[in-house]
């Protein structure tokens, strides 16, 4: 859940999840791109890949398991690593996976509250909290696979110490990539936020800052610092990619070890009624098998930080992330 913006994260998603709409903001119809994961354009389209081989000899090695499918719901199908992580399940528990890919991260979750898929990999906890207090619905995560961090970029300055004061710096404009842009910018040193500030601060909430912090859509953020128009910008990492800025070119980013990452790691959901199938964890636990997560890295230029936080406490974040969400509106 970039993040998936997941969404990344995720984000990032490893990773830009398109928000639900808040009542009175149409801010969040923005994209994240915080979630982890790269959109696929077209929505919608069901992949069903299996391993190839022989299905006697798949159903020897996952124990004598009977044959099973489960759809899952995530917005880059194409990526590499998702072949080789449904061949591996298929070889080890005798699960055909069918990816069902969504171009447009407003779509998963209502397919899997409708049953539509079974689980979806597509977003982080922030996103999903923001969802489910917008929406009235209960989907848990279950298990955990990576974070994405979110960088400062500029083209004119080297490093976060060489930014002026009332240098303008552009952050993304929507709810949960504003909050996070606003933290990165805090833990860099160049503003403070009321109380520290959270997962859902805005520019409101700015007590003091050095520069000027001006909200732009997401996907504007990069052609801005590449232009110079602005001295820095925060840029999701899809966007990043897309614009040719490089991991090691950023500035400063967030750390995916703090604390303050843990709204932003990205994950396998599933319906409430589920969070405890024995074999939906399973599938989200083979999401670390060090083939997948190669793949992964590979797919996502090795800015994935991966996560095995348990399902548990993942579902306590969530819940701490939903009363913030309910107290920001």
């Amino acid at each position: 859940m970039s993040a998936p913006t997941p969404p990344s994260d995720s984000s990032d998603a490893n990773s830009a999840p398109q928000l639900p709409a808040k009542q009175g903001n149409t801010r969040r119809n923005a994209i994240i791109a915080g979630a982890a994961a790269a959109v696929v354009a077209i929505a919608g389209i069901t992949y069903a890949v299996t391993s190839g081989g022989d299905d006697e000899e798949a159903s020897a090695s996952a124990g004598g398991a009977a044959p099973q499918t489960v759809k899952i719901g995530v917005a880059d199908a194409a990526q590499p690593y998702w072949k080789t992580y449904t061949d591996l399940v298929k070889k080890e528990l005798n699960v055909t996976v069918e990816l069902v890919n969504f171009g447009d991260y407003s779509q998963p979750n209502p397919a899997l509250k409708q049953g539509e898929v079974d689980l979806n990999q597509f977003q982080h906890i922030q996103y999903l909290a923001d969802y489910n207090v917008s929406s009235n619905d209960t989907i848990q995560p279950i298990g955990a696979t990576a974070v994405y961090p979110l960088p400062l970029y500029s083209s004119e300055y080297k490093s976060v110490e060489e930014i002026p004061k009332d240098a303008e710096i552009a952050i993304p404009n929507d709810t949960i990539n504003e909050a996070r842009g606003l933290l990165v910018l805090q833990a860099a040193g160049l503003l403070t936020l009321k109380d520290g500030g959270g997962a859902f601060s805005s520019v409101e909430d700015i007590e003091s800052t050095k520069v000027k912090v001006t909200p732009l859509d997401a996907s504007q953020t990069a052609g801005a610092v590449k232009s110079g128009s602005v001295a820095g910008a925060i840029v999701n990492k899809n966007f990043a990619t897309d614009a040719g800025l490089k991991t090691e070119e950023a500035l400063f980013q967030d750390d995916p070890a703090s604390e303050a990452a843990a709204p932003y790691v990205n994950i396998f959901a599933a319906r409430a009624e589920d969070k405890d199938n024995e074999t939906y964890l399973k599938l989200a636990e083979l999401y670390h098998d060090p083939a997948v997560e190669a793949g992964v890295q590979e797919s996502n230029g090795g800015t994935a930080v991966f996560r095995t936080t348990p399902a548990a406490e993942l579902q306590e974040v969530l819940k701490t992330v939903e009363e913030q969400a309910r107290a920001a509106k």
